[in-house]
């Protein structure tokens, strides 16, 4: 249907509901004669007249009438609906996608959203874990979170954690057996707990750094995980030697299930940040978490 027909029915429908051309030119905000040109062009390209006019009156024809009837709920539907989309400004809405690890899904995004998304039902956060770095703009997910480091130049990256420290724990049980390594070169004499990761290239070779000196060691043991929850099950039980992030390893260090090594070798790092492309356009939605997320000293 061409926009000037749409135009003509709304006309047609705000004259014959109001039965006047002066009260119909009010509520539009156009003149009568406008009006009157309008329906005329109208019934002129219909070869039906919709409109019976008398000096004190105007009423719908037969033909009016039924128009009135199949298009005024119609228009009333998208009129309805055109109100609805604008308590968005006032009642944010709409789904968010976020591409993240397991660790930072975890220690980051689950304690601001369970404060978030009570306060706003009609917000929905869909959490994908998965370990590689995953094309945002490809996969159709609004924002990513990695580590500080692994951000593209070209998206707009938020700092949502504090910096990061990696710890190799070991269970008690596990030293009673063995000597406690006192450099990363030791670990190759040891049983370890491995990681596969993707954006890795496979096994991932514990990485380590002291006054400037940087250091990967790749490490041999009878386990490899690509799960954070199975890694720290296997070091409680004595199976081997863990690199964990240390927030995660802190209560059991401090309570004795794990005793921690090699910690002058693993200084802080940068933590972790939210990513998302430059040119996207912020809804009401996902500006809220983000500034959920975005972390503060």
């Amino acid at each position: 249907m061409a926009r000037q027909s749409v135009n003509d029915l709304i006309v047609f429908l705000a004259v014959a509901r109001e039965q006047s051309f002066t009260k119909a030119a009010a509520k539009l905000g156009v003149s009568q004669s406008a009006l009157s040109h309008t329906i005329r062009g109208l019934e002129e390209r219909l070869g039906l007249r919709l409109l019976t006019r008398t000096t004190r009156s105007v009423s719908p024809t037969e033909a009016g009438e039924r128009l009135l009837v199949s298009i005024g709920p119609r228009f009333d539907e998208i009129e309805g609906e055109l109100a609805a989309l604008s308590e968005f400004r006032d009642r944010p809405a709409g789904t968010i996608r976020i591409t993240t690890a397991e660790h930072p899904a975890e220690a980051v995004l689950w304690p601001a959203l369970e404060k978030l998304l009570p306060e706003y039902p009609d917000i929905h956060v869909e959490v994908i874990v998965d370990y590689g770095l995953t094309d945002i703009v490809a996969e159709r997910y609004d924002a990513g979170v990695r580590l500080g480091e692994q951000v593209a130049k070209d998206m707009i990256a938020v700092r949502i954690g504090p910096d990061m420290r990696m710890a190799v724990v070991g269970a008690p049980a596990y030293f009673a057996r063995r000597p406690k390594p006192l450099t990363p070169q030791d670990l190759t004499d040891h049983t370890c707990i491995n990681m596969r990761l993707p954006t890795h290239g496979g096994i991932y070779a514990w990485e380590f750094e002291r006054d400037g000196r940087e250091l990967k060691v790749r490490v041999e043991g009878q386990l490899v995980f690509n799960n954070i929850a199975l890694r720290l099950n296997a070091v409680l039980a004595g199976m081997g030697l863990a690199f964990m992030p240390e927030d995660l390893v802190r209560a059991h260090i401090a309570e004795g299930r794990l005793v921690c090594v090699l910690s002058d070798w693993c200084p802080p790092f940068p933590g972790y940040h939210l990513y998302y492309p430059s040119r996207r356009q912020a809804s009401p939605a996902f500006a809220l978490v983000v500034n959920a997320l975005r972390y503060r000293v």
